[in-house]
């Protein structure tokens, strides 16, 4: 059994803990603890759903799915945060993710897979369209960042409606990105569920057909369950980070995406060291194009709707960090080769960046 499906199960006992810590007052540090404990196998459960429900439904609608429900449980806990009126925390949360997927998952599967294997190979043409892509991003959650800066006073209304703007140019260039990928040039992106599947369960059978309707229902409880966990998990955390120290900035950037994002984290590094950097490199970077280009706009509208505004101007440290984990990223993908030297030199980087965050004074 891979360690993911450990993870998987063995983690489900802190739902029913978080569950009584919460109704029982156990105390805002153990809520916090066992709710984020909680969601980690129910996001491994709600992709893992994603995968099964794909190898059915086949590799185009599959990998639409995946680009649905990729990011879903970041965008549950954002939006339960959005909702609280914790914007600081959600736009953290949402380069924190950019980060932490170009950073730390890249560099863990670049550093394990290369002590295992050496040099590993990877299209770099995937990594280029990404690159590309994420640039874009950066440069959108720059611009109202510096509209800001380099204005003697801006109007908040001003900042909402170019925010919805960019938002919507954000959604657009998503959907054309999931044309290139699905139709135009597919050949590009063979690396696909289907190898995925393959690469998780190599003692099983070719023949595996997994149960349509059931894992449909294992995705709606999985979603449903994250959802009310985050309520709990979100709760608290702006008195536990409070009681611990923490800034909003950097529980949002730091801490947030560890919970979140830890079943892409698992997958990106299990296929690495099973030597298929292709599909670790997709997933890492996938994530980060699927929350810059999808989950941040989605949440600027959701914003105006639940009537809790949230406009893309972020920190300026946050953008300089976003900024420096693409770069990095990029260049170290540039030629579709990678050893265990690269991932040291990406977790470094997430390293020196976290102790930043955790430095950076409340402003």
């Amino acid at each position: 059994m891979s360690i993911k499906k450990n993870l998987s199960i063995a983690l489900l006992i802190f739902i029913p803990i978080s569950l009584a810590a919460e109704y029982l007052h156990w105390g805002s540090l153990t809520v916090f603890i066992t709710s984020a404990l909680g969601i980690i196998p129910l996001a491994i459960w709600l992709s893992t759903a994603t995968e099964e429900v794909a190898i059915v439904t086949g590799p185009s609608i599959g990998a639409l799915l995946n680009a649905i429900f990729g990011n879903a449980t970041e965008l549950i806990i954002a939006i339960v945060a959005l909702k609280a009126g914790l914007i600081d925390i959600v736009k953290a949360s949402i380069t924190g993710t950019i980060i932490s997927n170009l950073l730390l998952v890249m560099g863990f599967s670049m550093l394990l897979g290369g002590i295992r294997y050496k040099e590993q190979e990877f299209k770099p043409i995937i990594a280029r369209v990404n690159g590309s892509t994420m640039t874009l991003a950066v440069i959108a959650i720059l611009l109202p960042t510096m509209v800001i800066y380099t204005s003697n006073g801006v109007e908040p209304s001003a900042i909402q409606n170019l925010s919805l703007i960019t938002a919507i140019v954000l959604i657009a260039v998503y959907a054309l990105t999931l044309l290139f990928s699905l139709k135009t040039h597919s050949y590009l992106y063979e690396v696909g569920i289907l190898e995925l599947e393959d690469s998780e369960n190599t003692d099983e059978s070719t023949a595996h057909k997994p149960n349509l309707w059931l894992w449909i229902g294992v995705l709606v409880a999985s979603t449903v369950a994250v959802a009310f966990e985050s309520e709990i998990f979100v709760g608290v955390v702006e008195e536990t980070t409070k009681g611990l120290g923490l800034t909003p900035l950097f529980t949002g950037v730091i801490l947030l995406p560890i919970v979140g994002g830890a079943a892409e984290y698992v997958t990106a590094v299990g296929v690495a060291m099973k030597n298929n950097m292709d599909l670790s490199v997709s997933v890492a970077m996938g994530s980060s194009l699927l929350v810059a280009l999808l989950v941040a706009p989605v949440l600027v509208i959701i914003g105006i709707v639940i009537h809790q505004p949230m406009d893309l101007n972020f920190n300026p440290f946050e953008v300089v960090a976003v900024a420096v984990a693409v770069t990095i990223a990029n260049l170290i993908s540039l030629d579709g080769r990678s050893n265990w030297l690269e991932g040291v030199l990406l977790l470094a980087t997430y390293i020196v960046l976290a102790a930043a965050f955790y430095f950076h004074p409340v402003t």
